[in-house]
């Protein structure tokens, strides 16, 4: 009885008109997610976000790992990287930066000594997914969830929150002088 009257119900509005649990249209409820509560769903979210990643190198600094989300991102830009003389010196730059065996932001992934200049030879764009693929695991198993039970995912959901808090007050003290002077 109740799934046929949503399906009444739907059929009467378009897609475009329904609205979602949190009173929005379309979508799903994870897409409307802010902050620090989309950061929580996933690691790939929180990579998303500017901010997120932010906080998320803030933490791993403190951690001495900030190497790893380093990695990662210098990866993802290397991969939008078309013109093949700019592939190459990325390639190199990421190469010498995170993988040598003199590089000064090292990361530790399986299988990097087998690594060598020579792979810098004939760039592309997915040549250094699968290391980056084990630095994203590394992270999502292990920085991930230490750092959403941080003082610094802690402090700023916090802050998000009480921001959030303030400007519903304020429409609602909006919408009372509105009812109060009309």
């Amino acid at each position: 009885m109740f799934t046929r009257a949503v399906s009444r119900l739907s059929r009467k509005r378009p897609p475009s008109e329904i609205n979602d649990s949190d009173g929005k249209p379309g979508g799903s409820s994870q897409q409307t997610l802010k902050g620090t509560s989309r950061w929580t769903t996933s690691l790939e979210n929180l990579l998303e976000d500017p901010e997120g990643v932010k906080r998320f190198r803030e933490f791993l600094k403190k951690e001495f790992s900030e190497e790893n989300v380093l990695f990662w991102l210098a990866c993802e830009e290397f991969k939008k990287t078309q013109d093949k003389k700019q592939m190459q010196e990325k390639a190199k730059e990421i190469y010498m930066t995170f993988l040598s065996s003199k590089a000064s932001c090292q990361v530790n992934v399986e299988g990097q000594s087998r690594l060598n200049e020579t792979i810098l030879e004939e760039p592309h764009p997915l040549m250094f997914q699968k290391l980056q693929d084990q630095i994203f695991n590394l992270m999502k198993y292990d920085s991930y969830s230490r750092f959403l039970k941080s003082d610094i995912f802690l402090k700023h959901k916090r802050a998000e929150e009480q921001e959030e808090n303030s400007s519903e007050a304020q429409s609602v003290a909006k919408r009372a002088s509105r009812i109060y002077n009309t």
